[in-house]
């Protein structure tokens, strides 16, 4: 999946003009999966401009997954769709953790400690804002993964 397409950058919207970029597909097609799947409804401004958000973007990059290199039809990648959301929210709600075959690493906590005490308060709170963003990509990319297996 995704073979070819850009790095999605850390950022919190993302234009139809750039999400057809990141994701390899026309803007006429994103306008007509929003009316085919749902799930995909990105926010509009003035003038009924879009903005896509990191999460609409792994969805539409799923969505092609699906339809270009799986060969679901429109109707088939729906309910495909539909079945993967179901399962990850159950996956949350029973609270499993779904890195299957994935090493575990364990870092010494100690050496961030001896950061915190030393890095000025507006430091902390810039890397503070990274790890977040890191994490949540993160766990984004944990689901993609676990939704093609």
């Amino acid at each position: 999946m995704e073979k070819g397409l850009p790095a999605i950058p850390a950022k919190r919207y993302f234009t139809i003009g750039e999400v057809s970029d990141l994701c390899g597909v026309k803007p006429h097609v994103l306008r007509y999966w929003e009316q085919e799947f749902t799930q995909l409804r990105p926010m509009k401004r003035r003038g009924n401009r879009r903005y896509y958000q990191h999460h609409e973007v792994l969805m539409i990059r799923r969505i092609r997954d699906l339809l270009y290199d799986q060969g679901f039809t429109i109707s088939g990648a729906r309910n495909k769709l539909q079945e993967i959301v179901q399962v990850e929210r159950d996956k949350r709600k029973a609270g499993e953790v779904m890195l299957d075959g994935v090493e575990v690493i364990e870092v010494d906590d100690s050496s961030f400690e001896d950061f915190e005490d030393s890095a000025p308060p507006d430091e902390q709170e810039r890397v503070s804002q990274k790890l977040l963003l890191v994490r949540r990509e993160l766990f984004e990319i944990r689901d993609l993964l676990s939704a093609t297996h």
